[in-house]
């Protein structure tokens, strides 16, 4: 029988101490340049502390015209590689394992923080956004495998491929609106096409130790759940990947789609693993949720808003099989001492209702 305490052997490099991770949480804390902060470091070097068996930065961007908002992390210049190694330095002596989070954000792309235009796998005028050309998107490709390698060169134990919320690897994937005939569009072969070029050019130019994750979405932003899953099982056999990070937006919700039954988690966790773990995220917030993600199937409990209240909320859980996040909304000052910074408190205060008082 499984436990959370469990500790966790990815195809890759070093063992998870447990089955917990921190979810990649946007946090507004980098310096302009995207630059690591020291709130940014803070911010994440408690969690290590605070028991998580792996710690995953915020979304990075890969490349400067995918910064998606002021205040982003970014890995896509050797310029950001000294706050990066000093943070995977600080990580690893808690004795977390560490990921950054790999991101563009294509046509989601802040041109105001960016100064150029949004780019994407195609043109929508109304917006100002612009479709890649075919050898621009080979150029995506590479920004992500040349992120990946500053990421080990840095010392991290490995880097996750956002994938999901409608983002640019995501937007490939969308069959509303990607109608390329370049191959990187139309079928879902030639969608999933950048994902899998992404992965693939990662894993050659990485170490045999270096670990490699996905998030993806099972459904929404454009994903019928049918493809949704049929995206996740082409992952889950790659050969590729370490673990799979599903963002499920609650992991107790069941499929938007008609005609689907059961839950949303229910049609990933039936899916062969080929040895890569599975990880599922959202509305985890007790010891009793967790214990549940892992009796449905899953291999790794990604936690979110119970991290940003509690900076311990893995080693809290895996202590009291009792144990709750306080309730909400919580005052702005027991933030701050769960090493939340300013620019992170102004962020949650703005876009979520009922988490800081």
């Amino acid at each position: 029988m499984t436990t959370l305490a469990d500790s966790l052997h990815p195809l890759h490099g070093a063992a998870w101490p447990n089955r917990f991770a921190l979810a990649p949480l946007t946090n507004t804390q980098s310096n302009d340049d995207g630059t690591l902060s020291d709130d940014e470091h803070d911010w994440l070097v408690a969690r290590g502390r605070g028991g998580f068996g792996l710690t995953m930065t915020c979304a990075a961007y890969v490349a400067p015209a995918g910064k998606a908002w002021r205040g982003q992390l970014g890995i896509a210049s050797d310029d950001q590689l000294p706050g990066l190694a000093r943070l995977a330095e600080s990580l690893r002596a808690t004795g977390t394992r560490s990921a950054v989070q790999l991101h563009h954000g294509g046509r989601r792309a802040d041109p105001g923080v960016t100064g150029l235009p949004a780019r994407a796998p195609w043109d929508d005028p109304a917006r100002g956004v612009v479709a890649l050309t075919t050898a621009e998107v080979d150029a995506a490709v590479e920004d992500f495998v040349a992120a990946a390698v500053r990421a080990e060169r840095a010392g991290f134990d490995g880097v996750e491929v956002h994938g999901a919320h409608g983002y640019l690897v995501g937007q490939f994937l969308d069959p509303r609106s990607n109608h390329r005939t370049d191959g990187y569009g139309d079928s879902l072969d030639g969608r999933a096409r950048m994902l899998f070029s992404v992965l693939e050019g990662i894993r050659s130019a990485t170490g045999p130790g270096f670990q490699l994750g996905l998030r993806l979405t099972p459904e929404g932003n454009g994903i019928a759940l049918p493809e949704g899953r049929e995206v996740a099982r082409r992952a889950l056999s790659s050969g590729l990947l370490d673990y799979l990070d599903m963002s499920l937006w609650d992991v107790f919700m069941r499929p938007r789609g008609e005609g689907h039954e059961g839950l949303l988690i229910d049609h990933f966790t039936d899916l062969p693993r080929n040895g890569v773990l599975l990880g599922v995220a959202g509305g985890v917030l007790t010891t009793a949720d967790a214990e549940w993600c892992l009796a449905k199937g899953a291999d790794v409990v990604t936690v979110g808003t119970g991290a940003i209240l509690h900076h311990d909320f893995a080693a809290r859980a895996l202590a009291d099989a009792g144990f709750r996040t306080r309730e909400r909304p919580v005052p702005r000052e027991v933030l701050r001492a769960e090493h939340v910074g300013p620019a992170f408190l102004d962020y949650l205060s703005a876009g979520w209702d009922d988490l800081v008082a």
